[in-house]
């Protein structure tokens, strides 16, 4: 974990103390914005941000006129006031327990004498959201941003679950600056097909991937269809939610405790009361956002990321948020970390238990304390207490299978691993916990496919040029290619080989992968190939060498030819006429830096100008 600027250690403030204003205050946050919010030094509650109306008093005097149109009175008016983000839709299914956990917010807000208001945002559930929930991740970013700047509120409890909405959440949050902490909706239940337990959406690839080999038909997968979302919440295997939920843990942005409790528990209503009530505590103390996330902070969830086995959309999500308040995840420092921590816990895909199994055995704690040699205990967290002193709060450990021991891992090194090479300069990555044992070392003919259209067009093909030792390669599905970087790094298998019983093969594009998926499957290769990276040069029947070992991803061509391609590559880029694909083109940064808008990086943090070449 690196610094862009100066900025405080978790570990060196105490609950109860005003906070310091942070050295490393992003340009974009309200003390660097108060021009044009009308917002008098020092204004807590309803005064907060007042309308421009020219005269202070007046538009304090509006304010609480129309409020008090809702039937609140003088003395509600007066307490500190908690905004809560609320993303429930009927599009998200994933949030589908957002009324409950709402009124359990407000209970806790309530009791400890806040004044809770919920407020709506935008909401995007993962397979509801065209051309992906990536490309609109950034957009919900900036709407939680300004609703948060633009509304009165001395703290906000961010509510939310599904894959992008909680990197959005903390994204916008960290640039406005204001003291935070996050809810996560929680897992779904499982549910039970046949005699097996099943659950979203490892299970879903699994039994799609016997329907396409012809292994099972219609009808049963019609049948399975029915079981694999048994309840509301977000999928019950480590998928790119479940990821972000325990690393919401990690970095002490949620309560302790509240990654794991199922979406439909009553665990889960009480941590929503619960963190209510932390919530007015936060503003009264002013426990600011970027007192929580500190580089210490970022540090232990990257090492939680790795031992988790957490999806690899996790280190994209992880950079935006870092990038936010002026931080870089350093890939070499990941990288290294994955060579001491071994990936401890046993759930689908690198494993074979759910996310309510971790609950039940104890969820974070029982992780973080077989990590805490590793970790950095000093890390502040939302409690005003240090991540060291809450694994001390957890108290002892009990018999369960669930997380398992340093010495017994599910997996020796780290859940993934950075690799480097003439294929990926800026890096790329493998979850190697997921991947088959015997491909991480390997070398094969490429068969590349030029764009998602036309993997759609050519991979079931019984005509397709396609042997089981060959490297599938797309190209295009990055973050400006496609745009927004879709999940469709996960390459299936050709159906004239899965019908063959071939399960897995080297993959290689510059997309993204479901946390739920697993594979061989390198991804996120840098620069991606719509902006002239070396992925563009690759042509059907060259060689491809990859090497876990040694973290290496190269085209087996020689330097000078490998030149020559790249001199012979268009010199554009993707771009549009108009509304926000016009925005998200000219500014989307590449995948180590979060696939954020350049703009909305922190001041002093890199500005690389939308990953020009």
């Amino acid at each position: 974990m690196t610094k862009k600027a100066d900025a405080p250690e978790g570990g060196g403030n105490q609950a109860g103390k005003p906070a310091n204003k942070p050295a490393n205050k992003p340009a974009n946050t309200p003390a660097a914005d108060d021009a044009g919010r009308n917002q008098s030094p020092g204004s807590t509650g309803l005064r907060k941000g007042l309308t421009s109306y020219g005269d202070q008093g007046f538009s304090l005097f509006l304010r609480k006129a129309f409020i008090k149109g809702a039937g609140y009175t003088d003395g509600a008016l007066d307490r500190p006031v908690i905004g809560i983000a609320n993303t429930g839709s009927a599009y998200n299914p994933c949030h589908g327990n957002m009324p409950q956990l709402i009124e359990a917010v407000k209970r806790g807000i309530m009791l400890a004498g806040g004044l809770p208001m919920d407020f709506p945002t935008i909401s995007i559930h993962e397979s509801f959201a065209a051309p992906t929930s990536m490309y609109l991740r950034n957009l919900m970013s900036m709407d939680t941003e300004e609703m948060i700047r633009a509304q009165p509120m001395d703290a906000v409890v961010l509510i939310g679950g599904c894959d992008k909405t909680v990197p959005a959440q903390l994204m916008g949050a960290s640039s406005a600056g204001i003291p935070t902490i996050q809810l996560v909706t929680g897992a779904m239940l499982t549910g039970s097909h046949r005699g097996e337990r099943v659950g979203a959406c490892t299970d879903c690839r699994r039994y799609w991937a016997r329907f396409r080999a012809g292994e099972i038909d219609a009808e049963e997968t019609s049948h399975v269809n029915d079981q694999l979302v048994s309840s509301v919440g977000t999928c019950s295997v480590m998928g790119t939610a479940s990821t972000m939920a325990c690393l919401s843990e990690a970095l002490g942005i949620a309560l302790p405790g509240s990654a794991s409790p199922p979406a439909v528990t009553a665990d889960r209503i009480r941590i929503a009361e619960q963190t209510g009530t932390r919530a007015v505590a936060m503003a009264r103390e002013g426990l600011t956002i970027d007192r929580v996330l500190t580089p210490a902070a970022f540090e232990n969830a990257m090492r939680v990321l790795l031992a988790i086995g957490g999806s690899t959309n996790g280190l994209v999500h992880l950079a935006a948020i870092a990038g936010r308040l002026g931080h870089d995840i350093d890939l070499q420092l990941l990288d290294r970390m994955g060579r001491e921590t071994p990936v401890l816990l046993d759930l689908k895909p690198s494993g074979q238990h759910y996310m309510e199994d971790f609950h039940r055995a104890g969820g974070m704690a029982t992780l973080l304390r077989e990590l805490k040699p590793l970790l950095r205990l000093d890390a502040l967290t939302v409690t005003g207490r240090t991540l060291g002193e809450e694994i001390e709060r957890a108290g002892p450990g009990f018999a369960q299978d669930v997380v398992r021991s340093v010495d017994n891992p599910i997996y020796p090194q780290g859940g993934m691993a950075v690799l480097k090479g003439n294929l990926a300069p800026g890096g790329a990555i493998i979850k190697q916990s997921a991947a088959d044992a015997g491909l991480m070392e390997h070398e094969g003919r490429a068969v590349v496919f030029e764009n998602a259209a036309d993997l759609i067009e050519r991979i079931d093909r019984d005509d397709l040029d396609v042997h089981a030792d060959d490297v599938l390669v797309l190209r295009s599905i990055g973050p400006k290619g496609a745009p927004g970087m879709p999940e469709a790094g996960y390459i299936p298998i050709p159906r004239k080989l899965a019908r063959q019983g071939v399960k897995d093969m080297v993959r290689i594009s510059d997309g993204r992968m479901s946390g739920t998926a697993f594979g061989t499957v390198v991804l996120h290769v840098t620069p991606e190939s719509a902006i002239g990276g070396p992925l563009a040069c690759v042509r059907t029947g060259d060689r491809i060498r990859l090497s876990v070992q040694r973290r290496e991803l190269s085209l087996l061509i020689s330097d000078d030819e490998l030149q020559q391609r790249l001199a012979a590559l268009p010199q554009t880029t993707p771009s549009a006429g108009r509304g926000y694909l016009k925005l998200f083109l000219q500014s989307v940064t590449q995948a180590d830096k979060g696939v954020d808008f350049d703009f909305l990086r922190a001041e002093g943090a890199d500005q690389p100008g939308g990953g020009e070449r």
